[in-house]
């Protein structure tokens, strides 16, 4: 019993102090741990049997994993419960047994460690109060369901014990614990922002979506007809027609509601005027069988009972509010949410919903992810440690049960070895004949070996890669059969070539081809297909021949920027794991709950797509939901839907998902990345200090230079006759002339000459650089005007064409200014030189070429006219102010030098893109199609569809060929519709099959793994841009040191002006200088703190439909308050003076607060509150601003220091997205102008809001596509395919239209996005410094 005591003690327990032998041999039977209780429960010591017992099993390995065990059981149970069913008996029957066992395990650890009081008693670890927690709570929901109550939310505390019994997953969770404060300062900042943004909606926009259009008369008695109350469309839940009043200055009015329709026919006559009136047309020629158009009727806009979306998306009072405004940050759905406040209020709300997108979303969210990827990737090491000590013992355990197994097996060996042994003779009959075949086989063995190493074998298996990869690609659905029958053979042979390489290596390398992870992979797809050739089988399992796409990373010795780029993805994968695993129980334990509180709870709801997608009724579907609101697509469908089925509490069920998955943990993801790419460039930065590296010499062939031209070597051979050296001599001459006159301009004005003085001096005025860029921005302006819609003979068009004539005549004299001043091509300082001037050159021309061009088209509609979209780069003139602006210098230096980086992991993607594109070929080739009819329930496949008349369509996204393919992973790389798509994939049957809901569910392997992917190589771009901008930003601080060291150096020896030795107000007067005392204390500003905190708590009470008595508090409140800040403001003034008290920006954020609730309350008494277009009541919530004055605490001030150094970077990179804006609106306008959705239900993304039509609208329009909200559906909408005699769109937009969005797409949302991440992570990092020298001091 000793022995196993000290067993224990050497593995669990700590090691014993060091007293005397006496002393130990007195204590060892009594206390053989000190750091646990010597006595439990006043009678059980530690040599006590059951107590003994107890630590056995406590300190055993064993009892963790078969508590794991437990635990997962518990999760089966958990999964297998359906929704709205009683609960099996053997699952109750599971679930006691669990609750038992745990029970059972408390009690056993609480006996054997004690309760508390010592380092190792039971209560000492928090993990195990934990535990207590849990059991109590599941006993707690046992009694609760035996008296017929169920609490449902504590069934899923069972598998949360995995938190404390998995140590990878109990890393991560003791690591984010850690960043926790942090975590709390980042919530409550961002609580904050939203908050105000909420309670400036509810002041602007409460009750204004439920304006409906009404009847205006009493229409069933007067007409005896049956019509709604109010106008609703076919999809009046999700897309209403919201109507502006006539005192508001909305975009949409009831005189705007479509025609009554009667069998698809619209109707245009007037309803009579009485029953018996006659029905009169209101179009000019209508034929008199036209029906009345009863629509007409709804002509008086008023507030109705509904609002949009079921009811969840409004801004009556500050909890709906609060739903809005974080979708809105969340940028899905946020664009129909400002679609209908702009029709119900005012055009010019969007300004609104752009500052929320760009505060909340592009700067809010971004400082907080940073914030915790920062914090994460600091406590990072401390993980990683930690995991490798445990691997370390899990190795020396390893080690000691392979020792302990080793004289086993040396026993068995001997004992057989004993039993098999032969007579001498056979034995040398068959060593003589081993020995005769080895003597064979080695010399050949040797030749193939070197046949395998080869280079030539390589490179023809190379080819042989490539051909495969090259049939897969071109494969397609309806591909003619001659190309089927050719890319079989060429598949046959090369498995044949396959085969053949695996058995060349395993003969050659032996047992070691399986050492290496390419050649097992090889072996399982050469097997698979000889499989597949032999028996004929289904060729399903044959796209895993794609995956020979990754031997061409043999080719990364070629590239190693690339290699860089893989190893930090590699090490970003391994680091990541555990938090992928830990993100995985994340979204099993949220299924969980979702199970419990939603489950089979949507039978209300009348979608029917909700009863077969996105519901909680059964784990994997509800995983899958989960996994779907982590990745923001679509999640607000999901909430809607859940809403209206239980109740808006709902909401904080998807925020908190929303903010522990994606806020969080993806957010630490992008820390790991970012980690990655900073340990990459202290390896590189190793790399270069390395002095074993020689210097790098020129070598090679060089070109021969001008001057050897000019000068011979004398000891050339001479030429065979004398015309060819007169010939020779002419061509030198000409040299040596161009030679002398290389600094003449055009080779006849000369530096001196006065001409090309006169014009060095033209280009070098300051005037001149202005004068060209006010031209740039007229034009700029001009351009912006264009559009397709005007007409050719208006004033406008010939306004324009006229001022397109007066700039390309002006650049022309600039262009020619320099050219004289500077020279053409030769020369030290020519115009060729400078790579602005030849884009400025390039432009001109091309302004040249066009006007030629539109010359000799004379009007005509024909493809010269793309030429005309070349004018628009000239655009690009304005980037001349980069120079002049070193922060947006900064910006566009980071953006030049992440070109390279960015291709790398461009490539990365397009590789995994391109794999996933052979396996959808070959998975989905000719099944996205389906049956479009009024019913089709009976309809199977291709032939019922044509039969019945109906018509078989293809959906747009489809894996129909390698071109589509890429189109729609990319679409779905981009987190856009990739939940359709992949609805699409599991409801596929076959080629030419009408889809069944749901028929192959394993599908969902291909669209998860792929998204899974898609979030590593979409934190890659944010880990190039971060760690380029990272050196830029070092390079810049590195040049403005020496810079400040030669002014310090040269600014030496003058005067300077010395500080000031006595205090401001030691002059001041007794009363003042109690005044000054009172402005500079804490007191007042707390207690002004808590005056807005108390007026901002009042303002949330405001709601749609309030009482009367809360409208006379909250204007009161407003006098009163008021009043409180302008006695404050005086004080201040008359204590610091009125310009010591100005320099202080919060004082002048105090007097733009004090003259706004003045103002406020001006025109609020003199009724002009409605008379301009934003109420001026909502700039009272600009006194909540105050309250970040007062904020102390060292974390917030860091935030908002990283706040502010983000607003005050943020503009250069603005510069950025306007030039790039600009151009591709302009453009977008010139491509997609003339496209119009004439039937609404054939268009999901272009509308009356969503459109090129003119340049604002295509501006917002390309907004809305970098937030990534429905692009997917507005390029599907521009590649519409014109028919004959449409002018409404030109032929060649099926290719351009994919270009133009994915190039935006790309350089909008992956390259700029996060160039603002970026930015924030720099801002951080600069504000730690600040605050770590502000505590240094």
């Amino acid at each position: 019993m000793t022995e196993v005591a000290l067993t224990i003690l050497h593995q669990g327990g700590p090691n014993p102090p060091d007293f005397s032998t006496e002393q130990k041999e007195q204590e060892q039977e009594q206390v053989l741990y000190p750091g646990l209780a010597p006595v439990v429960l006043g009678w059980f010591k530690q040599t006590t049997r059951p107590r003994n017992w107890c630590l056995q099993i406590a300190f055993c390995p064993w009892l963790d994993y078969v508590s794991i065990l437990v635990v997962l059981l518990n999760c089966i149970s958990l999964g297998m419960y359906q929704p709205g069913f009683e609960r099996r008996y053997n699952i109750m029957i599971l679930d006691a047994f669990v609750l038992v066992f745990f029970f059972i395990e408390m009690l056993i650890n609480s006996l054997a460690k004690g309760g508390y009081g010592y380092k190792w008693s039971y209560l000492s670890d928090n993990w195990n109060k934990f535990d207590i927690f849990i059991n109590f709570g599941e006993l707690f929901n046992y009694l609760m369901d035996m008296v017929g109550f169920d609490v449902q939310i504590c069934r899923v505390l069972g598998p949360m014990r995995l938190l404390s019994r998995v140590a990878i997953m109990r890393d991560v969770m003791t690591v984010l614990l850690d960043i926790f404060p942090v975590l709390t300062s980042v919530r409550l900042l961002f609580m904050f922002v939203v908050h105000i943004f909420a309670i400036m909606a509810v002041q602007l926009w409460a009750g204004q979506l439920r304006n409906r259009c009404f009847l205006g008369e009493d229409i069933p008695s007067a007409f005896n007809v049956s019509l709604d109350p109010y106008y609703t469309t076919k999809s009046d839940e999700h897309h209403p027609f919201i109507c502006s009043p006539d005192n508001m200055n909305g975009e949409r009015r009831c005189s705007d509601v479509p025609p009554y329709r009667e069998n698809g026919i619209a109707c245009s006559l007037a309803p009579p005027r009485n029953a018996a009136g006659a029905l009169g047309p209101t179009v000019a020629g209508a034929g008199a069988n036209t029906c009345v158009n009863w629509n007409m009727l709804y002509n008086v806009c008023r507030a109705g009972d509904q609002n949009p979306n079921l009811g969840a998306i409004n801004f009556d009072n500050i909890g709906y509010a609060w739903i809005a405004i974080f979708q809105v940050i969340t940028m899905e759905g946020w664009a129909n949410i400002m679609f209908h406040v702009m029709d119900a209020y005012s055009f010019w709300s969007f300004l609104f919903f752009i500052l929320v997108t760009v505060m909340g979303s592009f700067i809010m969210m971004n400082v907080c992810g940073v914030v915790i990827a920062t914090q994460f990737s600091d406590h990072l090491g401390q993980m990683m440690k930690a995991q490798h000590e445990r691997r370390a013992s899990e190795v020396l355990v390893i080690r000691g049960f392979f020792s302990k197994l080793t004289p086993h097996l040396e026993g068995i060996r001997h004992m057989f070895s004993r039993h098999n042994r032969v007579q001498p003779d056979d034995g040398d009959s068959e060593n003589n004949d081993s020995s005769v075949w080895v003597e064979i086989w080695r010399p050949f063995g040797a030749w193939l070996h070197r046949v395998v190493e080869s280079t030539i074998f390589d490179r023809v298996i190379m080819c042989a890669v490539l051909l495969s990869i090259v049939t897969l690609s071109i494969e397609h659905h309806n591909q003619p059969k001659g190309l089927t029958d050719i890319l079989q053979i060429i598949n046959l042979i090369l498995t044949v070539v396959f085969a053949l390489e695996m058995v060349v290596k395993l003969m050659a390398l032996g047992w070691m081809y399986f050492r290496d992870k390419n050649n097992l992979f090889d072996f399982v797809i050469v097997i698979i297909s000889l499989w597949e050739t032999i028996t004929k089988a289904n060729r399903k399992l044959s796209v895993l021949r794609a995956f020979r796409l990754l031997r061409f990373g043999r080719l990364l010795h070629f590239l190693p920027h690339l290699r860089k780029q893989l190893l930090v993805l590699q090490r970003a994968m391994e680091e990541g794991a555990p938090l992928c695993m830990f993100m995985l129980f994340i979204v099993f334990i949220f299924s969980l709950v979702g199970m419990q509180l939603f489950g089979n709870r949507f039978e209300i709801v009348t979608l029917a797509e909700v009863h077969t997608r996105k519901h909680f009724d059964t784990l994997l579907w509800s995983m899958v939901t989960v996994f779907q609101i982590l990745t923001g697509e679509d999640w607000n469908f999901v909430l809607y839907d859940t809403m209206a089925a239980t109740s808006p509490w709902a909401a904080i069920y998807f925020v908190t998902v929303i903010v522990t998955g994606k806020h969080l943990l993806l957010n630490v993801l992008v820390g790991i990345v970012i980690q990655g790419f900073e340990n990459k460039s202290l390896d590189d930065g190793f790399a270069d200090q390395d002095p074993s590296q020689p210097a790098s010499s020129s070598s090679g062939n060089v070109k021969p230079s001008r001057e050897d031209l000019l000068h011979p070597e004398e000891g050339s051979a001479p030429t065979n006759t004398n015309k060819d050296n007169k010939f020779l001599n002419q061509i030198r001459k000409v040299l040596r002339w161009c030679k002398e006159r290389e600094e003449w301009s055009f080779y006849v004005l000369s530096p001196r000459n006065r001409f090309r003085i006169f014009c060095q001096r033209v280009i070098s005025y300051k005037k001149f650089d202005y004068t060209v860029l006010l031209f740039i921005l007229l034009n700029c302006v001009t351009i912006a005007m264009e559009r397709p819609g005007i007409h050719p003979e208006s004033k406008e068009q010939l306004f324009l064409k006229v001022s397109n004539h007066v700039f390309t005549a002006v650049f022309l004299v600039e262009m020619l200014f320099k050219v004289l001043a500077l020279g053409f091509l030769f020369g030290s300082e020519s115009y060729c030189r400078s790579a602005w001037n030849l884009v400025d050159g390039s432009l001109v021309v091309l302004s040249f070429v066009n006007l030629f061009v539109s010359l000799a088209s004379l009007g005509q509609n024909n493809m010269l006219l793309i030429v005309k979209v070349l004018r628009l780069i000239r655009t690009l003139r304005t980037l001349r102010l980069v120079k002049r602006t070193p922060k947006l210098k900064l910006a566009v230096e980071a953006l030049i030098a992440s070109i390279k980086p960015i291709g790398n992991i461009a490539l990365i993607c397009c590789t995994l893109i391109f794999i996933y594109a052979i396996l959808g070929v070959q998975l989905f080739k000719g099944r996205f199609y389906t049956c479009v009819g009024e019913h089709v329930e009976h309809v199977t496949n291709k032939t019922d569809c044509l039969l019945a008349d109906y018509h078989w369509e293809r959906k747009f996204f489809n894996f129909d060929s390698m071109s589509q393919a890429l189109m729609t992973l990319f679409v779905m790389y981009s987190l856009d519709e990739w939940v359709n798509i992949m609805h699409d994939g599991l409801d596929a049957v076959g080629v030419d099959k009408q889809p069944v809901i749901n028929h192959n569910e394993w599908m969902l392997l291909f669209f998860i793994s792929f998204m899974v992917l898609s979030f590593f190589l979409l934190d890659m771009f944010i880990g190039v841009m971060v760690d380029t901008f990272h050196e830029c930003q070092k390079n810049q601080k590195r040049q403005n040191k020496e810079e400040r060291n030669v002014l310090q150096c040269y600014g030496r020896d003058a005067g300077s002006p010395e500080p000031e030795l006595t205090s401001y107000y030691t002059s001041y007067s007794p009363m003042r200088r109690r005044i000054h005392t009172l402005c500079t204390s804490r007191f007042l500003n707390f207690f002004v703190a808590v005056i807005i905190f108390i007026n901002v708590l009042i303002m949330t009470v405001e709601h749609y439909g309030q009482p009367l008595y809360i409208r006379v508090l909250t204007e009161w409140t407003q006098y009163v308050f008021t009043i409180f800040l302008v006695i404050e403001l005086v004080l201040k003034v008359v204590a610091f003076g009125g310009c010591r008290f100005i320099r202080n920006r919060w004082n002048q954020l105090d007097v733009a607060i004090v003259l706004v609730s003045v103002m406020s309350i001006i025109l609020d008494k003199m009724m002009l509150v409605h008379t301009i277009p934003i109420n001026p009541n909502i700039l009272r919530v600009c006194r909540a601003l105050r309250l970040a004055q007062v904020l102390k605490a060292k974390k917030i001030r860091v935030l908002l220091k990283t706040i502010s150094k983000t607003l005050s970077q943020i503009g250069n990179i603005c510069l950025l997205f306007v030039f790039f804006f600009f151009i591709s609106a302009a453009l977008g306008v010139e491509l997609f102008g003339k496209l119009e959705c004439f039937n609404e239900d054939a268009c999901s993304g272009l509308n009356k809001h969503v459109n090129f039509k003119n340049f604002g609208t295509a501006w917002l329009t390309l907004f809305q596509v970098c937030t990534g909200d429905n692009w997917g559906m507005i390029m599907k909408d521009t590649m519409t395919q014109c028919g004959p005699g449409d002018h409404r769109c030109s032929s060649y937009l099926w290719w351009v239209s994919p270009v133009y969005f994915v190039a935006f797409v790309i350089m909008g949302q992956f390259v700029l996005v996060n160039l603002v991440v970026a930015v924030i992570t720099q801002a951080t990092e600069d504000s730690k410094e600040e605050e770590q020298v502000h505590e240094a001091k």
